[in-house]
């Protein structure tokens, strides 16, 4: 026997019928099968046994501890029962902090861009409220805007009409959507206890405590005239996420993120006055066709302010984080600045729906022998639909329907022009609607030649009952009665201006007692999103679908029509309008 310094004593006769048995197995193997099992050191692999005679070719790591005195066979060594603590590296926290900062990003990154594929307001105000309730973690809460030129708007989130109605009995100055707006605390509000804040109104307690709000979350969003928003600055360093304060002109994520979000460039407030009026030697104040003042291009400064308050309310006492405060801080300000681009596009369709309106008569005249309606609904766009009818010397009466090309302030410019311009032809040479048409063609033709539309006019006399009327690629009209609903068949003609002279004959029929004259522009058929055809029949299966207690009154066989056509009122581009004179 021999003593082997590795601590295992093996019998060096058997090594040859081991290795026959092992079908040629090294000397090393069958070391490693006949010797007995240990646990093997918690630092150090396993060595090769030294034999004698064989010298092992595989040097001992310089990093192992040495190799143990020859002795007695060790005793096997326990495992610890824990793990060693292993130090982390010196790049994982940097790394921690990266990929916090990412996470962040990403957070915001896609609820931005939820919230800009808004198009409306309504839709931008719950997405702002479900988003922020999501960062703070919150399941309720409201948003109340009051724009400088507008009513004030109040969405909720989690709270119904009832719930708003008690919160309107608080005191404003109580209220924390209140205390936001009227600027009695900072743009950022903490009540972490509600119950438990002093001086808290008695009747907010009391509103509080039956709606099950115990604390409060909220922030003020605000953009002055010049369009910035109020407290959207990039001061706001990226470094709080980690709870470690940035710096600025770092470079870093926080500054990648605010530099994103419209409003925080500084715009002159003023200029020179010298624009485009001074540069071409025109006297100021003075307005010369086909030039443009400085006056007159739109000041991308001078938008309409607005200032709101957002809130989240928690059933239980507690309050947001750091981090927590400082995402809702940065989707908030890239929030408000979208809600005030749909504040401004509110602002002009409202005023573009005011000046069409007023284009369009505001009341229709009374002529015996005839009942009158009409019905418009502007289109998204404020396209250039119109309708007139307009009384005419003899007991007579004209009616045009019609439509300018284009969308748009312009187009609905036009359309006053060519409304105007009709009732002064008609007045003079209503009897003959081809000659009405033939003028107002010429007009378009020479004062806007770059711009087409269509127009129906129709001379009555209420009195026979006979229509005399022309068009100029517009759609035909419908007549509808008891014994029959069917189309006024005319012929087929070019718009206005789309020819070097445009012609087109009249066509004349005469109407049943009780029966109703339709006539419409094609933004009825384009809203139904059928093809032409399928929104004539459609059309058609509507106006014979007019139950006959209806059909006395004009305006509500126009109703029974719009609603069959565009059910619940649905919007569009293209304006809507129907005229129907019912004769008697």
């Amino acid at each position: 026997m021999l003593d082997i310094p590795s601590r295992v004593r093996v019998d060096v006769e058997t090594l040859p019928a081991v290795q026959n048995e092992q079908n040629d197995m090294g000397v090393c193997d069958a070391f490693e099968q006949n010797a007995p099992v240990r646990e093997p050191d918690a630092m150090n692999a396993p060595h090769p046994p030294k034999v004698a005679g064989i010298d092992s070719t595989v040097p001992a790591p310089a990093h192992t501890a040495a190799p143990v005195s020859a002795g007695p066979p060790a005793a096997a060594v326990p495992l610890p029962s824990t793990a060693p603590t292993c130090t982390p590296a010196p790049g994982t926290a940097l790394q921690d902090r990266l990929a916090g900062w990412v996470s962040d990003l990403t957070t915001l990154h896609e609820l931005t861009e939820r919230v800009s594929r808004t198009d409306t307001l309504p839709e931008a105000l719950d997405e702002l409220l479900r988003a922020g309730a999501a960062l703070v973690g919150a399941a309720r809460g409201l948003v109340a805007l009051e724009p400088s030129d507008g009513p004030a708007t109040t969405t909720a989130l989690g709270l119904d009409r009832a719930a708003l109605g008690s919160l309107e009995t608080v005191p404003r100055a109580s209220l924390p959507h209140g205390r936001l707006l009227d600027g009695r605390t900072e743009r950022e509000l903490i009540v972490a206890d509600l119950f438990a804040e002093e001086g808290l109104d008695p009747r907010h307690r009391e509103v509080a405590g039956r709606l099950g709000y115990a604390a409060v979350y909220g922030v003020r969003l605000e953009r002055d005239a010049g369009g910035g928003v109020a407290g959207g600055g990039t001061g706001v360093g990226f470094g709080r996420l980690t709870g470690r304060g940035g710096s600025a002109g770092t470079g870093g994520p926080d500054e990648a993120v605010a530099s994103g979000v419209p409003g925080n460039s500084l715009v002159p407030s003023g200029s020179s006055g010298t624009g485009a009026a001074c540069d071409s030697g025109v006297p100021g104040g003075v307005r010369v066709p086909g030039v443009r003042s400085a006056a007159d291009t739109p000041d991308p400064v001078a938008r309409p302010g607005f200032s709101g308050a957002v809130v989240w309310l928690y059933d239980e006492p507690g309050a947001p984080d750091e981090r927590r405060r400082h995402l809702v801080e940065l989707y908030v300000r890239f929030a408000a600045a979208h809600v005030g681009r749909l504040l401004e596009v509110e602002s002009t369709r409202a005023c573009m729906a005011t000046i069409s309106e007023e284009l369009l008569p505001s009341r229709l005249p009374r002529v015996a022998g005839v009942q009158l309606a009409a019905r418009h609904q502007r289109g998204a766009r404020g396209g250039g639909d119109w309708y007139d009818a307009l009384p005419l010397p003899d007991a007579a009466l004209g009616l045009s329907v019609g439509s300018v090309t284009g969308a748009g302030p312009s187009a609905v410019a036009a359309m006053g022009r060519l409304r105007a311009s009709l009732r002064a032809y008609a007045v003079m040479e209503g009897e003959d609607p081809v000659a009405v048409l033939s003028d107002l063609e010429l007009l378009l033709r020479l004062t806007e030649p770059a711009r087409s539309a269509t127009a129906l006019f129709a001379y009555c006399e209420p009195a026979l009952r006979k229509i005399t009327l022309a068009g100029a690629g517009h759609c035909p009209p419908l007549l509808v009665g008891d014994r029959r609903t069917e189309f006024v068949e005319t012929s087929v003609s070019a718009p206005l201006g789309m020819l070097s002279c445009w012609e087109a004959p009249s066509v004349e029929l005469e109407a049943e007692p009780g029966e109703t004259v339709l006539l419409y522009t094609d933004g009825l058929l384009r809203r139904t999103g059928d093809p032409v055809d399928r929104a004539f029949t459609r059309l058609h299966a509507a106006a014979a679908g007019v139950p006959k207690a209806l059909r006395g009154d004009p305006g509500a066989v126009a109703d029974h029509v719009l609603r069959a056509m565009v059910p619940d009122g649905a919007g569009g581009a293209e304006d809507v309008v129907l005229l129907a004179a019912r004769f008697e």
